[in-house]
């Protein structure tokens, strides 16, 4: 299949002029009920669009920021606006009448703090969630569906409602610590109250276990509820508990159902059928070999790689995951609701049992094993030409470790180095070859290399936190990721040109309003931003990154880049991928790990079943077939996977935030050097060394009177003394609750 080489395709940018609004210079106090009366004003006009703290500085050209933070606890106290993800929103005069007041509308409470909570509306789950006083929530929780009277704002105000009555009531549970007071127990559930709840059922409950537990008896107010113990993971302060308790609160278990263990078992029994690999293509005498972790157990891609005078022949050769996970099995029905494996600290909660996942699916070495195979030829200059699937059995040569790969190809190995990898060494200087080339390509897109480290816990015997450090990536997990992404791009090309139905990995272009915050802190810090008008290329981004790679907000950048970006999903329409500057672009190459690439396989795996000989000629009655069976399925493999991707990331991080205090709780009375990693009205944020960071807390700097400019600096407005994103400071660690996975810093020696 020959093609041409396309440019990513750039979609236009849609940002929305904002309005202007009235600017006023300075106010005395005879003045505050005017200008009260115009920050109302100011922020009904921005309607549903809200407004920011900084546009409103600069709209009313106030010059004490205090004062407006006064008005606005004000206004928030007395139920005329409502802050919601950092901007403000009018709310309805209740004394006003209101066309659509009392409106009854069934919906889903879904976010709950102490003080308010949101709700989706179910007939409209598109529309804007709407916003609850706590005193109108009448003891709603998450996941209740109620009836709201809705308060509807005209002129574009923000709705609120008012829980008429809980219709079908969600399971209630939630995850806290115990307390315990003499004979009695109760639960501390911050999410819902500050008072904690009597707890039923706790006879063995110590206090400050970490529990899981199911509101027994409903309340006007959440205070005044009661919960019963469904299980104790013990004391609270370990780690590992937390996890546990995070795990089971996002509904993630270790376990696999009796059904699918029994499927995973007799595949791993049977093992590799003969007659099977025979209608393959049989790639057993190729030097093929995988390279990962040293930890690593799932291991489903592995390489190869020739070369003539002329062109590379580049073999991504992955687990045939979809040749034992068959459509509507016990396997199937259960990895599509996991949707990915979830990894943290040294575990993994598995997508497939292990008997699949680090057994008869995993290419370990000197075992025979079906594959998937790309096969890719590319120019001498690295540019893809020409792209073949087939289905394939191999066997790997070597477990190839990323350290070791390093070492040999740094000239640094020794005998019994160059032993364990005798039948690859001479293939291993071409494939470093071939990954410059790819990567100088990557380069020439233009595409933003982003510095997005990553920790790495280090635990003790007992599974305690002892280190964290930064993981540290080698040329070899550089070239593995260039060689993964080739066969990723070549599986979407064929997608989309072949116009079937198919699971894509997209990225659409950055958020307009993100940039514009990149734009405000790239200006304060008196750098260019000239290559950040109208529409931005990924190139732009690029250049940002580059020229201020020497600069010491560094990490401040590379963090706002990230944020401006939108965040990658999964989708059956190919939009093209932004971040890598590709018009094509799937996950193909994971199918142990990742259910959308499972999807991909089994789409493609029928795709050759369809196809006449071996150029992809997909008949019109084939092509129906494929449409009819795998369109909806392909719809809803993408949607659900990408809500389980976000559902793991945020489980990922949690866990590892818990790790982090464990580990700091033992380092309580130190100090550290660290990075200012991001500022705010109440303190600002320490990075460390390995990822772990802090807040230093607005009320423990020293007594002042500070202001914050919205973006990136906190400054004592009579010393001028100031804390910017970027700056290296000194703090000590006063407080490390691994609970809540929170390290609170104060400010070092010498500050």
């Amino acid at each position: 299949m020959k093609y041409k080489n396309r440019k990513a395709r750039i979609l236009p940018d849609g940002s929305l002029a904002e309005k202007k609004l009235g600017r006023r210079r300075g106010v005395d106090r005879a003045e505050a009920a005017q200008l009260y009366e115009m920050l109302l004003q100011a922020i009904e006009l921005t309607g549903k669009r809200g407004i920011s703290f900084s546009h409103l500085v600069r709209d009313l050209h106030i010059r004490s920021e205090k004062n407006l933070e006064r008005m606005l606890d004000k206004a928030m106290r007395e139920g005329k606006i409502v802050r919601k993800e950092g901007r403000f929103y009018r709310l309805p005069d209740k004394n006003k009448k209101t066309a659509g007041r009392g409106t009854q509308r069934e919906a889903k409470i879904l976010r709950l703090k102490k003080t308010f909570a949101f709700a989706e509306l179910l007939d409209e789950p598109d529309e804007p969630d709407v916003f609850i006083p706590g005193s109108k929530l009448h003891g709603a929780l998450p996941g209740d569906t109620v009836l709201l009277q809705i308060h509807k704002g005209e002129d574009g105000q923000l709705d609120d409602g008012e829980v008429l009555r809980i219709t079908v009531p969600g399971d209630a549970v939630f995850t806290g610590v115990a307390r315990t007071l003499g004979r009695r127990a109760y639960a501390e559930i911050p999410q819902l109250s500050d008072e904690p709840m009597p707890l039923i059922g706790a006879k063995d409950v110590s206090d400050g276990d970490r529990v899981r537990v199911q509101i027994e008896r409903r309340g006007e107010h959440h205070r005044d509820m009661t919960a019963r113990l469904l299980q104790n993971y013990g004391d609270s302060e370990i780690a590992a508990n937390c996890a546990a308790s995070i795990l089971d609160a996002a509904g993630i278990t270790p376990d696999f159902p009796a059904d699918v263990r029994a499927e995973a078992e007799y595949l791993y029994r049977r093992g590799v059928q003969e007659d099977v690999g025979e209608q393959r293509l049989d790639l057993r005498q190729w030097c093929i070999f995988t390279i990962d972790g040293a930890e690593s157990k799932d291991l489903d891609d592995a390489i190869s790689l020739s070369k003539t005078d002329d062109e590379w022949l580049l073999g991504v050769h992955i687990a045939d995951v979809s040749y034992y996970v068959r459509e509507g099995s016990a396997l199937d029905r259960e990895a599509f609701r996991r949707g990915t494996s979830i990894y943290y600290a040294d575990k993994v909660v598995p997508m497939l049992p292990k008997e699949l996942s680090n057994g008869i699916c995993s290419l370990n070495p000197g075992e025979d094993r079906l594959a998937f195979s790309a096969l890719m030829t590319l120019s001498t200059d690295g540019q893809l030409l020409d792209f073949d699937f087939k289905k394939t059995i191999i066997r790997s040569r070597v477990k190839g470790v990323y350290s070791e790969i390093n070492r040999l190809l740094d000239g640094d190995e020794d005998a019994a180095l160059r032993e364990k990898y005798a039948d690859i060494l001479s293939v291993l200087p071409k494939m470093a070859e071939l990954a410059k080339l790819r990567a100088k390509l990557r380069e020439e897109r233009g595409v933003p290399d982003i510095d997005s480290a990553e920790s790495k816990l280090i635990l003790d015997e007992t599974g305690r936190c002892v280190g964290v450090q930064p993981r540290e990536r080698g040329f070899a997990e550089g070239m593995i990721e260039e060689f993964m992404l080739l066969a990723n791009e070549s599986a979407a090309r064929l997608g989309r040109m072949l116009d079937i139905p198919f699971v894509y990995r997209v990225h659409e272009k950055p958020d307009s309003k993100k940039l514009d915050t990149l734009r405000e802190i790239l200006k304060a810090l008196g750098e260019d931003t000239s290559m950040l008008r109208g529409e931005v290329a990924p190139a732009a981004l690029r250049d940002v990154l580059l020229s201020t790679e020497d600069k010491p907000y560094k990490t401040l950048l590379h963090r706002q880049v990230l944020r401006s970006m939108m965040k990658a999903k999964y989708d059956p329409k190919p939009l093209g991928h932004y971040g890598l500057v590709l018009e094509d672009y799937a996950h193909f190459t994971s199918p142990i790990r990742r259910y959308p690439d499972l999807a991909i396989h089994r789409i493609l795996s029928e795709l050759l079943r369809l196809t006449e000989q071996d150029d992809y000629h997909l008949p019109a009655a084939a092509g129906a077939k494929l449409e009819r069976k795998y369109r909806a399925f392909a719809q809803e493999s993408a949607a659900h996977s990408s809500e389980t991707e976000l559902q793991a990331q945020q489980v990922e991080r949690d866990c590892e935030d818990c790790y982090k205090a464990e580990y700091m709780k033992g380092h309580l009375g130190e100090v550290f050097g660290g990075v200012i990693s991001a500022v705010t009205a109440y303190g600002f944020y320490v990075e460390l060394d390995g990822g772990i960071e802090g807040l230093v807390r607005l009320e423990t700097l020293p007594e002042g009177n500070y202001a914050f400019d919205e973006m990136m600096t906190l400054t004592e407005t009579a010393s001028h003394t100031s804390y910017r994103t970027g700056d290296p400071i000194r703090v000590e660690c006063v407080r490390a609750d691994v609970n809540a996975g929170q390290i609170d810093f104060v400010l070092g020696l010498g500050l």
